[in-house]
């Protein structure tokens, strides 16, 4: 009998080999694809990684734009006692031309019994010094904001790839299954590279990050369609069952649909959602003392959230700080960076203080940082590209600074160093990558191994780079 040729059109590959005499290979396929639709089925239930892991569960706090690490948390004596000088520097590619040197116009002092230097721009931070990992050694590839975005937050400058977030759900599931596993908080709207900084991409789509925006207070408008006021959820859930049944008997004729795997998964959380994210994002019903202690403004509301969530079993929560406002510093660094300092540090500090009152950061591990620093020297004018104002710091992937607390890191200590004016990692040099595998490590996986097969080949959150920093490790 000669096959339909409409009828094979709307077969699957796999499908269609094993009608053309291949349904041995099938045979063999039976138990993978069981194994596959088994875990299709609830894609966030909780699973153990490959060792125990110090920590559980990941907060990042992206500071958008690069916050320049001279003015921070590595302090440069020598740059302020060479300001307006010019400097004999190594041969270092930037995205700007820049002058002189630039002096910090914050003051550094130790802190803490491990007596970590921070400057005046983050007092409620340092009140935390000791729990602090300080990685003074960071090194990026390229001096511009977007590769930097994708190569830290999905270990890919160019390529499409899963993201931290997406990786790490996708390794340890999720503690609360009518919540996403894996939420960014972004104020404002999105970034520079939109939603590919949270992205799942090849990976199913129940570990893309769900978007935040945390300008909004209103519960209805924070978390858009969380509610129905039309149709009650008796109702809601006679409509979903209906179509989960249509959408399961489409599956069992596409098996490995991932389109179709996560419309299904979306269908049901977004059910789900409406029982546990209204307490979640609630705020008000904390009290005076907690309020008070994060501080008002986006941030101390979002960083509060962040506690919530983690609480309730949420893997992995993204903050971003400056996606409106950057710490893109060209012009005015001090005036900028004062004022976005001022915005997040009592917020900052007040989660670390929060989680180390009640016992969550030791298994909580908080990360902080951009996706590279400033140069120590001025930028020059650069038509169509600042102000010209002579008093800002260009683009620097060359050495940075970001800093690790609670979930198994090394507190009160300072990884590493850049030179003697802040130009380039020189000592102890740590990659995005090196980061990377060091977060897996701590949560419990081995980079190497934590991977998902796609278009032939076995993928990874480090691609083929990416060493763990044990010095980084408690």
């Amino acid at each position: 009998m000669t096959p339909d040729p409409d009828h094979l059109s709307l077969l699957s590959r796999r499908q269609w080999l094993g009608r053309m005499g291949m349904g041995m290979g099938g045979l063999g396929l039976a138990p993978l694809l069981a194994t596959h639709q088994a875990r299709a089925s609830n894609p966030l239930e909780p699973r153990g990684p490959h060792f125990p892991g110090k920590a559980k569960r990941v907060i990042h706090l992206f500071m958008n734009g690069g916050p320049s690490h001279v003015d921070t948390f590595d302090p440069k004596p020598e740059l302020n006692r060479q300001h307006g000088k010019l400097l004999s520097r190594p041969n270092l590619g930037t995205e700007r031309k820049t002058g002189a040197a630039l002096g910090s116009p914050f003051p550094f002092q130790k802190h803490g019994q491990s007596g970590l230097e921070i400057s005046s721009l983050f007092p409620h931070v340092a009140r935390m010094a000791d729990e602090l990992c300080v990685i003074r050694s960071m090194h990026g590839d390229v001096p511009n904001h977007e590769p930097s975005l994708l190569l830290l937050n999905c270990g890919d400058a160019r390529q499409i790839r899963p993201s931290m977030g997406s990786w790490v759900t996708y390794g340890l599931g999720a503690e609360n299954q009518n919540l996403p596993g894996f939420i960014t908080m972004c104020p404002d709207g999105y970034p520079i590279q939109e939603t590919q900084n949270w992205q799942s991409a090849f990976l199913p789509g129940a570990f893309q990050g769900t978007y935040i925006n945390t300008r909004q207070t209103d519960i209805d408008k924070l978390v858009e369609n969380i509610k129905n006021a039309k149709i009650p959820l008796s109702q809601q859930r006679r409509q979903l069952d209906l179509v989960a049944r249509l959408n399961a008997r489409h599956l069992n004729q596409h098996p490995g649909d991932a389109a179709l795997e996560s419309r299904i998964q979306s269908f049901e959380l977004a059910y789900r959602m409406q029982m546990d994210a209204t307490d979640a994002f609630d705020v008000k019903r904390e009290t005076k003392q907690i309020l008070d202690l994060y501080g008002p403004g986006v941030q101390g509301r979002q960083m509060l959230i962040a506690r919530r969530l983690l609480e309730r079993g949420v893997r992995f929560v993204q903050i971003w700080h400056g996606a409106g406002q950057p710490w893109d510093s060209h012009d005015d660094l001090e005036f900028n960076h004062k004022n976005l300092a001022k915005e997040c540090d009592q917020a900052i500090g007040a989660l670390l203080v929060d989680l180390k009152q009640r016992g969550m950061l030791e298994d909580t591990l908080v990360l902080w940082g951009g996706e590279f620093g400033r140069t120590p020297t001025v930028e020059l004018p650069t038509p169509g590209a600042n102000a010209g104002k002579i008093n800002g710091r260009d683009h620097n992937h060359w050495g940075f600074t970001m800093w690790m607390a609670g979930g198994g890191a090394r507190g009160g200590y300072a990884h590493g160093a850049t030179d003697e004016f802040g130009f380039q990692a020189v000592t102890n040099k740590v990659h995005f990558h090196d980061l990377q595998a060091t977060i897996l490590h701590l949560l419990g996986f081995d980079h190497e191994r934590l991977t998902y097969r796609f278009a032939g080949r076995d993928f990874r959150l480090t691609d083929i780079h990416g060493h763990v920093v044990r010095d980084l490790i408690a």
